[in-house]
């Protein structure tokens, strides 16, 4: 990404950075909400609305935080609590960028993970314009 590591960190953690860029392309303008807690054990959600007026929100709970560099969290939707999975997002200064490596892991099933797969391609996409 085009983007130092701490902006990119900033846009994964300040609440008012997270709502601005998260949210797939069905995404209510204006509709994402974003709180955090950012320490270990404290947790963190995001909400949103689809353009069909959907309501979606996922969550968790950070496990592991190294500031600039990596961002370990439970994710699970709130429609399926118990289909609770892992995500790890880190990040290392790549000359004038970051490489961002995102590694989503222990989901419930096959759809789930091709589902996530595609939902993050899209997510990262608006990152990089986001942070550009």
């Amino acid at each position: 990404m085009g983007a130092a590591p701490a902006k990119i960190y900033a846009a994964w953690t300040d609440p008012e950075k997270l709502a601005a860029w998260f949210g797939p392309s069905k995404v209510r303008e204006g509709s994402v909400q974003a709180e955090t807690d950012l320490r270990v054990g404290g947790h963190y959600r995001i909400s949103f609305h689809a353009t069909d007026g959907e309501y979606f929100q996922a969550g968790g709970v950070y496990r592991e935080i190294v500031p600039n560099e990596l961002l370990v969290m439970s994710w699970a939707w709130h429609s399926t609590p118990e289909r609770e999975s892992q995500l790890t997002i880190t990040l290392k200064p790549d000359g004038a960028g970051t490489l961002l490596t995102l590694h989503h892991e222990q989901f419930f099933n096959e759809a789930a993970r091709d589902g996530h797969e595609k939902g993050w391609t899209e997510l990262l996409g608006k990152l990089e314009r986001f942070v550009s």
